[in-house]
């Protein structure tokens, strides 16, 4: 792998013992359409994940239900023997339906048969990171986490997990959790324009907890704001280059997953995210979400 040229913005954050880059990558873009199947160009998305690594990124998140098993194999086959930094997130709640749907899998014999999934798909004895993802494709739903947590801290206690995390849940669902055994991040959908959870990031970076946003760049449908335009255009960038700007700028516990199937647009979101927005900047992007 070669070495970095440059560090990568926002420096590094703790998981548990492990130092990861604020700056990772999210996986699930890997996978074919609407996230089933294979990608149309296997060697371009090995590529990536190669790239990934070779530009210093040492935090990639994924899942065996991206595919099924798509990313996850992806990422075996271009990476393993995994080098020593490298830190692979999966989570655990959802299976995949013939129709694309992505229905709720939380019982305990689920969620093993999850993690041994995890494992033999992505080639490790040990999976870093699990995230227990709560809700559904709407969002957070409210109800007790205990029941799939405790089965997750059976798991780790069993030594086929490292660390714990949670996905898709409410404030309460993370004080529930904490209440049963530690975590090391939270992962919720948060970006400029979708900032419910600003109390919470606030509350994990007190914490020492990481806060993980997916759809950083607003998911399947770009962000769109004309605070958001005026600001790219007057810094020369895309919209897109300061809305991870952004985000790296919001809390020190913020780790960015964006993904891409593009070698190049990885480089654009790295250097992206480097940007250094002005207190004004920041202002104008603040009135987005009010």
């Amino acid at each position: 792998m070669n070495t970095p040229s440059a560090p990568l913005p926002g420096g590094t954050w703790t998981l548990g013992e492990s130092s990861v880059t604020r700056f990772g990558y999210g996986a699930m873009q890997l996978a074919g359409p609407w996230v089933m199947g294979p990608p149309a160009d296997h060697d371009g998305a090995l590529a990536v994940l190669r790239e990934a690594v070779s530009l210093g990124i040492t935090h990639i998140d994924t899942s065996d239900a991206y595919g099924p098993r798509v990313t996850n194999e992806l990422i075996r086959e271009a990476l393993h023997p995994y080098p020593e930094p490298l830190f692979i997130a999966t989570k655990v709640g959802a299976t995949r339906d013939a129709q694309g749907g992505w229905p709720t899998a939380r019982r305990p014999e689920d969620l093993r048969k999850q993690v041994h999934e995890n494992l033999g798909s992505l080639g490790v004895d040990t999976l870093d990171l699990v995230n227990m993802r709560m809700g559904d494709a709407q969002g957070p739903q409210p109800g007790s986490i205990a029941e799939a947590f405790e089965t997750l801290v059976d798991l780790q206690k069993e030594g086929l997990i490292r660390h714990l995390g949670v996905s898709n849940v409410t404030a309460e669902q993370v004080a529930e959790a904490r209440s049963i055994a530690p975590i090391v991040c939270v992962q919720n959908m948060y970006n400029l324009a979708h900032r419910h959870d600003d109390d919470l990031v606030d509350h994990l970076a007190a914490n020492g907890i990481a806060y993980v946003p997916f759809f950083p760049l607003g998911g399947f449908t770009p962000l769109q704001s004309e605070a958001l335009s005026q600001v790219a255009n007057r810094l020369e960038t895309t919209p897109m280059s300061v809305a991870l700007a952004w985000l790296m700028q919001r809390s020190p516990n913020i780790l960015l997953i964006p993904g891409t199937s593009s070698t190049a647009h990885l480089r654009e979101n790295i250097t992206g995210s480097g940007l250094s927005l002005s207190d004004e900047d920041v202002a104008e992007l603040d009135s987005i979400s009010h």
